[in-house]
């Protein structure tokens, strides 16, 4: 089964071959873990068959089978809280599959962003989401929709003076200034990415690079 676009875009980055999978261990159907490809975060734990890994490949959108009601179910079907694919990688066992999704609204039933109450997330990420959904909807009185209306040059001019800032705590004041100062760097910054079309993920990618 080809990899494919899913619908905001992402690209399923792993090639699964749905008939090389261990299907016979536990008849007929795998455990899926989906994640928040964003933030990092657990959401919840499903199962698929092959139908439902086909189908989720098709269409680029997570799809379960259901054991209680016996058949297949799309998440979100219902709510529209779908799940868009951006990989999908078996583990070492092949009776495992993790899935990368773009959440759209609460993935569990109790309207909670994960199934698992505590289940950890990258905040600094989780911080580059909501600034990208403050971006694309502009909600009247949100700092963030008037730091991104006023244009590229002023919110450079702010991740400068918060620089300044950060740099003169660290030299004459305590660590709590200094970690305030750093957190209205790291968000100004944040800012600034999503100004110009690019994310924190972007620039992680190049920090990757410059390991060693």
């Amino acid at each position: 089964m080809p990899a494919r676009a899913g619908r905001r875009g992402a690209f399923v980055s792993t090639l699964i071959d749905i008939e090389t999978l261990a299907w016979d261990k536990q008849n007929g159907l795998l455990p899926i873990i989906v994640q928040d490809a964003t933030t990092l975060r657990v959401l919840m734990l499903g199962y698929m068959n092959k139908d439902a890994l086909a189908a989720t490949l098709a269409s680029g959108r997570v799809t379960f089978f259901s054991r209680s009601k016996q058949r297949l179910w799309m998440k979100g079907e219902t709510s529209g809280h779908v799940l868009d694919v951006v990989s999908i990688a078996a583990d070492c066992d092949a009776d495992t599959l993790l899935v990368q999704a773009h959440p759209h609204g609460a993935t569990c039933h109790l309207e909670r962003a994960s199934c698992f109450a505590d289940a950890p997330a990258d905040d600094l990420m989780a911080l580059d989401a909501l600034i990208a959904q403050r971006e694309r909807e502009r909600p009247a009185g949100s700092y963030t929709t008037q730091l991104l209306e006023s244009g590229i040059r002023r919110i450079a001019q702010k991740v400068g003076e918060e620089g300044v800032e950060t740099a003169l705590a660290a030299v004459a004041q305590d660590d709590v200034a200094l970690l305030g100062e750093a957190a209205d760097l790291l968000y100004h910054l944040t800012v600034l990415l999503r100004a110009r079309g690019l994310s924190l993920q972007d620039a992680k990618q190049i920090l990757a690079t410059r390991r060693g």
